[in-house]
């Protein structure tokens, strides 16, 4: 049975890109335009992983990996955040949260499946 992936990012495009990537290595995708969404989305499917976007309207990204830590389906699922940011400090709130990894926009598709590939393994 192939996992199932949980991309959430405002941007269209992007989710897109992902989700196309995605799909051609195996995985199923779930998609979510926002953290609000993201969170509905994951309660209401069981999901393998997910890629987050940081800045959405509604809910950001940080706030939607706290909720989904503090849900126990969700604690130790490993959240990618894929975001144009790339300062040390939103990268350590990132952690804090309890982002597992994270990706810089634009992605590479190869780095993206390396990285995904690593953190379901663990």
């Amino acid at each position: 049975m192939s996992k199932t992936i949980l991309t959430v990012d405002d941007s269209i495009s992007i989710r897109q890109m992902v989700a196309f990537t995605l799909k051609q290595a195996g995985f199923n995708v779930v998609e979510a335009s926002d953290g609000e969404q993201g969170l509905q989305v994951a309660r209401n499917n069981s999901v393998d992983l997910i890629i987050t976007d940081l800045n959405m309207p509604n809910m950001d990204g940080l706030q939607m990996i706290q909720n989904l830590r503090g849900d126990a389906a969700y604690k130790f699922t490993p959240i990618l955040m894929l975001t144009t940011e790339s300062d040390d400090t939103k990268k350590m709130a990132g952690k804090q949260a309890g982002a597992t990894g994270w990706l810089v926009k634009p992605f590479n598709p190869e780095q993206l499946l390396k990285v995904i590939n690593k953190v379901m393994a663990a």
